[in-house]
């Protein structure tokens, strides 16, 4: 029997994903770091003879309007400090300046704030589509890992 290839799909499958993440987080130089590295290489397309990705629903959690903010977890909030940086490229490796992220998450036992906006902002992608966002590791709840939800628009584009 062959070792299955390493994926993303299989890494966040064993929920290995956010993990070399969470181990960075208290640090503060996951974003400087980064940058001092100079820009990433394009994500390479993918050829994968897997099925694809089976399309889920987001969730009954998503909740417009959210306040624009970098910092998801307020200073006093419980959890393991996460610093969260990326860059939003288009497939063919340009950046979308302005595009619009949307982020929200459990706090660290799990919860989610479903009539306020704790754990839950938005913020605009820089000139170079490079974004970083604060919070802590969230929590589990039953059925699903460790996770962060993620919505991203291009300038006058909709969901």
């Amino acid at each position: 029997m062959t070792e299955p290839e390493l994926t993303r799909r299989r890494l966040l499958e064993l929920g290995l994903a956010l993990p070399p993440l969470a181990a960075l987080a208290g640090t503060g130089r996951l974003l400087d770091d980064a940058e001092a590295a100079g820009p990433l290489a394009p994500t390479p397309t993918i050829v994968d003879d897997d099925e694809p990705t089976p399309e889920l629903t987001e969730g009954p959690y998503f909740t417009p309007n959210s306040p624009r903010r970098r910092a998801l977890a307020s200073a006093g909030a419980a959890g393991t400090r996460l610093t969260l940086a990326g860059r939003v490229l288009t497939t063919a490796g340009k950046p979308v300046p302005r595009a619009l992220i949307d982020f929200w998450q459990g706090d660290a036992r799990g919860t989610y704030d479903n009539s306020g906006y704790r754990f839950r902002g938005h913020q605009l992608a820089d000139a170079k589509g490079r974004y970083s966002l604060f919070s802590v590791v969230p929590g589990l709840y039953p059925g699903r890992t460790r996770h962060i939800h993620v919505k991203v628009q291009a300038p006058g584009e909709g969901y």
